[in-house]
């Protein structure tokens, strides 16, 4: 059963806390920027309180300001206590994690605590060689 006093009070939350630009709380998701609609996929999970959330390149194809503010909204969930389990290709978000599975082709070919990993993904190519 929902209720739709508590949904709505959800809604108006995590548009405010997520900092999301919408005309109205019932916009639909299809017709927010593509930042916006990762910050409601977002949203769903933390009001559904998950402990372990689970993103795969969750940035691919929103814009430079987005991007910042997933990986703010993602380092307050886990200060808050959460975990995540990130797939991603691209290294800014590599860096975000306290230690990374590196694969290829299918295999694990590494894997780097957070201390051992670089900006520029040279630790990342030594393990391919």
């Amino acid at each position: 059963m929902l209720r739709r006093s508590a949904e709505n009070t959800a809604t108006r939350k995590m548009i405010d806390a997520l900092g999301m630009k919408v005309h109205h709380p019932q916009q639909r998701a299809g017709t927010l920027s593509g930042g916006t609609q990762q910050k409601v996929v977002l949203a769903k999970w933390l009001v559904a309180r998950s402990r372990v959330l689970l993103f795969d390149e969750p940035t691919r194809g929103i814009d430079v300001g987005a991007k910042e503010e997933i990986y703010r909204l993602m380092a307050e969930y886990v200060a808050g206590g959460g975990s995540i389990l990130l797939i991603s290709s691209e290294l800014p978000e590599i860096l975000l994690c306290d230690r990374a599975i590196v694969l290829a082709q299918g295999k694990v070919v590494g894997e780097l605590a957070h201390d051992d990993m670089d900006t520029h993904g040279e630790a990342v190519l030594n393990l391919f060689a």
